[in-house]
């Protein structure tokens, strides 16, 4: 018999029951019900999803005054396909376990005399009763036999990564509230999840029941955001609305499980250093205790850190996409700048704010992104695209350790792939050969040192920290709010800048994106190619970056790198791992396992190739898509090694 628990909150069913002889002069509000079964932590909320039988037939056969856990099965079954549907819901869900069995709801069992007593899996005794409303989906529920209505079933477990900042639950008509729940832990929320059971992809929803966690700077309505900072959700109501990219997914059938920690106002700080309102997230891979950079610190996280997350979404305005996924070895994206809507996003530079997705699936990476994008994306999934023949690399290491011998090596497998050969890219030299006449005498670090500082430091101190201050002084007696050292940093700058230097900014970057766009990778016409080539760089090296290590006092981001060509000339540039390397810790006094990964970046709008490119790779076995855990083939996250033991 299984073990079944509520954990101390009113049950919907208990207080019509019980209570409704009492007049309630206040405001009662359900919240939903913490239960457990078998030592498995649920939580029931408040919406009903409609009566499954007649309350007055289920007291016949259930003297229970609170939620009875029950399966459903909605389409019809013989009953020798019963058992091997029980059982294959246990490997495809991680919500449902054999305790929902004691009673069964099926849509073709007769309704004649008493429920039967059948055994469908293990040892445990099933009452089966027909069930009145076959348009249920299938799954496990929780029934309130005084009233015959049913319940889903989240299973809750525990932000151990700390990369969430709310647990969120969402309602019927796609707003939010507070998942009003906690699992035992240490200093870390709980997150809720739905049966998987309950979804079936369609076209109109091909990310039906795909659970989603979301950087804490995009609006969801009901939801109050952060944006890393303490002060401001502090200040402000919750939001009214939802953004439209948010939306886009929310109507392709996901489900948003949270708000996920960004570093303050997403600019980009080191853990140890920089974040002090919040907690930086903890990157499961190697030792547990390697930065997992910024600024979407929880979606790279979360994603490597649990199963039961398939999706986070996050943003990239000079890489806080590409840093977290090449931290935590994952696929990530920075997409074609402007295809996205960020309508009702905490902006830090328009100019270069994009928004995209950590994930370790390429194939839902690929779905994702035409939900996401909408009209704007250009999917090749069920075409056969002609790649494009250049393969361009840019600064690949030449050295003889295993990460270079990685990295070069991938790129040989994908000249293979592509039937072509490498090429070295030595952008210095063609700017100096081809770049705009006025500014070839200068070399690109020279013409862009300022330009992306300048861009994202006098974009949010207008567009955001003024506003900002002036509503938070108006209701705190003239004080400012306490601010993190880089942004604050960052803000000082600006303010010691003449505004003419944003001109100045805006016009370098335009000219060297329109140089790159037409001399390095100009787009073709052909719709099956897309991209005159790829261009492969390197960010994440596979080298330990450790947590507890102090830095030197924070500055403005000067200079000019590879991960700033995509931002600056507007192109998609995305995260593919590679593998990973050995690295001894001194935390753990072993030898520990870090991702190795590359970048691709193709001609402007040629997103839907990458995501393809990716795909194709995978089933090719050039590339192996990651696991959650310690290393990018799984494992036993160092921090739970005690919990699984």
């Amino acid at each position: 018999m299984a073990r079944y628990q509520s954990v101390g909150m009113f049950t919907q069913a208990l207080s019509l029951v019980a209570f409704s002889a009492i007049t309630v002069s206040g405001r009662f509000v359900s919240t939903g019900a913490s239960v457990q079964l078998n030592d498995v932590h649920y939580f029931i909320p408040p919406f009903s999803q409609g009566q499954i039988y007649d309350p007055l037939e289920l007291r016949k056969y259930s003297n229970a005054s609170t939620f009875v856990p029950v399966s459903i099965v909605a389409q019809p079954c013989t009953e020798d396909e019963l058992h091997d549907l029980f059982a294959n819901w246990t490997s495809q869900d991680d919500v449902w376990q054999p305790g929902f069995l004691e009673t069964v709801f099926l849509a073709t069992s007769d309704d004649s005399g008493s429920p039967m007593q059948k055994i469908y899996l293990g040892d445990t005794a099933s009452t089966v009763l027909r069930l009145q409303e076959p348009s249920t989906p299938s799954g496990p529920y929780f029934l309130a036999p005084w009233t015959g209505e049913i319940y889903q079933a989240y299973r809750l477990y525990e932000d151990f990564a700390g990369a969430f900042t709310q647990s969120l639950l969402q309602g019927p008509d796609k707003t939010f509230q507070t998942l009003s729940a906690q699992v035992p832990s240490s200093g870390s929320l709980t997150i809720g999840v739905p049966s998987r059971l309950y979804f079936t992809p369609s076209k109109k929803q091909p990310l039906a029941g795909i659970r989603i966690g979301v950087k804490d700077i995009y609006a969801l309505a009901g939801t109050k955001r952060s944006n890393g900072n303490r002060a401001w959700y502090s200040l402000y109501p919750p939001a009214n609305e939802t953004g439209t990219a948010m939306q886009n997914l929310l109507d392709a059938g996901a489900v948003i499980v949270g708000l996920q920690k960004p570093s303050q106002f997403a600019n980009g700080e080191t853990a140890t250093a920089d974040w002090v309102d919040f907690h930086a997230p903890f990157n499961p891979r190697g030792d547990g205790y390697q930065d997992p950079s910024s600024s979407s610190a929880g979606a790279g996280a979360s994603v490597a850190s649990y199963e039961w997350l398939d999706l986070a979404v996050g943003s990239d305005t000079g890489g806080s996409i590409r840093g977290p996924a090449g931290a935590q070895g994952l696929f990530g994206n920075r997409p074609t700048h402007g295809l996205v809507s960020l309508d009702n996003v905490m902006p830090l530079s328009p100019r270069l704010d994009t928004a995209g997705f950590l994930t370790r699936d390429p194939k839902l990476w690929d779905t994702a992104n035409a939900a996401l994008y909408a009209s704007n994306y250009t999917s090749f999934a069920d075409k056969s695209p002609k790649y494009p023949q250049k393969l361009y690399l840019l600064d690949f290491p030449t050295t003889n350790d295993s990460t270079a011998r990685m990295r070069r090596k991938f790129a040989s497998d994908l000249a293979s792939f592509l039937n072509t050969t490498t090429s070295t890219l030595e952008l210095e030299k063609e700017w100096a050969a081809s770049g705009p006449a006025s500014l070839r005498a200068h070399n690109i670090s020279e013409v862009l040192n300022l330009t992306y500082t300048t861009l994202i430091t006098k974009q949010q101190t207008k567009l955001l920290r003024d506003p900002f201050y002036e509503d938070y002084s108006a209701v705190h007696d003239g004080r400012r709010p306490f601010i993190d050292p880089i942004p604050l940093t960052r803000w000082g700058w600006a303010d010691t800048q003449p505004d003419s230097i944003l001109d100045d900014a805006i016009a370098n970057k335009t000219r060297f994106m329109n140089w790159f766009n037409e001399k390095i990778l100009p787009p073709v016409d052909d719709p099956l190619t897309c991209s005159s080539g790829f261009l492969l760089h390197t960010v994440s090296t596979g080298y330990a970056h450790s947590r507890n290590e102090y830095l030197s006092p924070s500055g403005p981001p000067f200079g000019f790198s590879n991960s700033a060509i995509s931002g600056m000339t507007e192109n998609p540039d995305s995260v593919f791992p590679l593998g990973q390397v050995s690295s001894f810790s001194p935390i753990t006094n072993h030898t520990e396992l870090l991702p190795v990964t590359v970048d691709v970046i193709a001609a402007r709008g040629c997103d839907g190739l990458i995501a393809k490119l990716a795909r194709d790779l995978v089933d090719a076995g050039i590339l192996v898509a990651p696991r959650t855990g310690s290393g990018l083939n799984g494992g036993t996250i160092l921090l739970r090694r005690d919990e699984e033991e």
